[in-house]
């Protein structure tokens, strides 16, 4: 069964301008700009003067109707990330050997995992902002505006620890995500 209209608006915060032409949308803030195309989704994407957006979709089936929230979700983070940003702490977990993780111009350098001698690389993705924190032992944390690249980053930080070959119960060493959302105030 298909429904005739869905329609979700989205409020837009102070400060913050959005240009939509041909369902690409531009949305700029305090903390810069951020793009994305939505050309991939058949929908109307409309600027309601100057306070909201608005997600339109005809004659849509199921699955086409999901696009429509998900559509208003990515533009909602477009908005978080140009005001605030979005930070993911990481925690590093080990029972014996020590993990190392250090800054090497743009790419994250992971030593020492389960005392092994390879030397893991991760490049940080543009946008991304790497910091050791100072008060809390071995933690890491990574902000930046786009939560697409953030994400990513940490994602590929805790994919390169992986434990192969051993008991995953008993080896629970790595790197993994502790705390994500936008950058407290």
């Amino acid at each position: 069964m298909k429904t005739v209209l869905a329609s979700r608006t989205i409020e837009i915060p102070e400060g913050v301008s959005v240009e939509i032409a041909a369902r690409h949308v531009k949305v700029t803030g305090p903390r810069g700009s951020l793009s994305r195309d939505f050309k991939h989704i058949n929908m109307d994407l409309r600027k309601v003067g100057d306070k909201s957006v608005r997600v339109d979709l005809w004659f849509a089936n199921r699955k086409q109707l999901a696009c429509v929230r998900t559509v208003c979700s990515h533009i909602d983070n477009m908005f978080v990330g140009v005001t605030r940003g979005f930070q993911y702490k990481m925690r590093f977990v080990y029972s014996h050997f020590p993990i190392n993780v250090s800054l090497n111009g743009n790419e994250v350098e992971i030593r020492n995992f389960l005392g092994e001698k390879r030397v893991r690389k991760i490049a940080l993705l543009e946008g991304v902002k790497y910091d050791r924190s100072a008060d809390v032992k071995d933690e890491i944390t990574l902000s930046g505006n786009d939560i697409a690249l953030v994400s990513l980053t940490a994602a590929q930080i805790q994919q390169a620890t992986n434990v192969r070959n051993k008991d995953l119960r008993k080896f629970l060493d790595g790197i993994y995500v502790s705390d994500k959302g936008p950058i407290p105030e």
